[in-house]
């Protein structure tokens, strides 16, 4: 099982971005899904958080430019950027609870490698 982050990129300030990261393997079920992210220097920070149900939190970085969302169908969860800003940079890493095994319901932490954003003129 494996996790893979697309849509980073290089965008001018006031700028949006549109990150993916979908799930693949043998799947049984996903609970929270997340973005996180990670400037140099810094510790890796939430940035946003949906659980299976659609419930939403967001940590600092991700109030009010940002919206997480999932399509549990394709087992994938969006973050949109919007107005970006210099400080935005970063390396953005998904997270998701996945449940691996039909044998049992433990759900292991997964995470993805992580996509670049650099916002700059």
């Amino acid at each position: 099982v494996q996790l893979q982050a697309s849509g980073g990129g290089l965008v001018q300030p006031g700028g949006s971005l549109r990150l993916s990261c979908t799930a693949s393997g043998t799947i049984f079920g996903i609970n929270d899904m997340a973005w996180y992210r990670q400037a140099p220097g810094n510790q890796r920070d939430l940035v946003a958080l949906i659980t299976k149900s659609g419930s939403t939190n967001y940590g600092d970085s991700g109030k009010g430019r940002f919206t997480i969302s999932r399509d549990n169908t394709k087992n994938t969860v969006y973050l949109q950027m919007n107005s970006l800003k210099p400080e935005d940079t970063a390396v953005y890493y998904c997270y998701a609870d996945i449940r691996k095994s039909a044998s049992n319901n433990y759900f292991a932490q997964t995470w993805g490698r992580g996509t670049l954003v650099t916002v700059s003129s």
